[in-house]
């Protein structure tokens, strides 16, 4: 197909010991029914790569779609082979086609990432690939992020609001305190976005202040109360902007839980599957 925008699909494959690892982790169904593939695809004429996950059993079937956003910076936040085999096979074991990216600059992609700047556009370049998939539903898209991603998936929903509902874990949504909070961390983001207008990106990209132009779809919301990377305040601030502006979500604080919410693993995938399951 000479205009695909796949570039390169590779169906990812563990060892026996990952194998074991994957089915003690996720379950047998994510490793027997599910399909996961390492891939490169075109972005703004940029080479991305990124990863796809969907059930194997799909012949005349159609599953709605949902795009997932990582978090961290750099390759700090990029997902594996082992750890995407996982978390997507188990997304996709839910009856879902999942694109995700690695962002431009990261993980062998060309370009540079600019931390929710022209790199939104490697989430927004994601849509077109179910093109070529038979089974997947493109009238139905969902959206997941976590950490930065969480930030990533409010500024792609402000360029495109055509999807049925989103799921934020942890999410930065006010990036100029944010980056301010920290010394360390102002100085590695100005390295990543430029010196040049440092100050007017911050507030670009400081989704708080653009609430009233996010979609009003219904949004999930968790963040673990003894998050140190990046503090509740910036969810519960979010919401209360939802709640003025009469948009639909749920808040789920988790009061012992870290940035990964690890010990609530369970009750997360069982409220992130519900929520895709309600508006998909």
């Amino acid at each position: 197909m000479s205009n695909s925008k796949f570039i390169e699909r590779d169906k990812i494959e563990l060892n026996e010991s990952q194998n074991k690892m994957l089915i003690s982790g996720w379950g047998k169904e994510v490793y027997e029914n599910i399909v996961v593939e390492k891939m490169t695809y075109l972005s703004d004429e940029l080479k991305v790569k990124g990863y796809i996950a969907y059930p194997n059993e799909n012949k005349g079937k159609k599953f709605p779609c949902i795009i997932w956003n990582r978090g961290g910076y750099e390759n700090k936040g990029a997902l594996d082979k082992f750890i995407a085999r996982g978390m997507y096979g188990q997304i996709a074991s839910w009856g879902y086609v999942v694109f995700a990216s690695q962002y431009r600059g990261n993980a062998g992609s060309e370009g540079k990432e600019e931390l929710g700047g022209s790199d939104v556009n490697d989430i927004l370049n994601l849509i077109p690939l179910a093109d070529e998939l038979p089974f997947a539903d493109k009238e139905k898209w969902g959206i997941e992020g976590w950490s930065r991603g969480g930030m990533m998936t409010y500024l792609a929903l402000l360029k495109n609001p055509n999807f049925k509902c989103g799921v934020l874990i942890g999410a930065i949504s006010n990036f100029r305190s944010y980056a301010e909070s920290s010394s360390n961390r102002n100085s590695i983001y100005k390295k990543i976005i430029g010196e040049k207008d440092f100050e007017k990106k911050l507030d670009e990209r400081t989704i708080i202040n653009f609430a009233d132009k996010l979609p009003k779809i219904p949004y999930l919301l968790m963040h673990g109360g003894n998050d140190e990377t990046v503090p509740a305040l910036q969810t519960i601030e979010m919401v209360k902007k939802f709640y003025e502006l009469n948009i639909t979500y749920r808040l789920v604080l988790f009061e012992e839980g870290d940035h990964y919410l690890k010990k609530h693993r369970k009750e997360v995938d069982d409220m992130r599957k519900i929520w895709f399951e309600k508006y998909l």
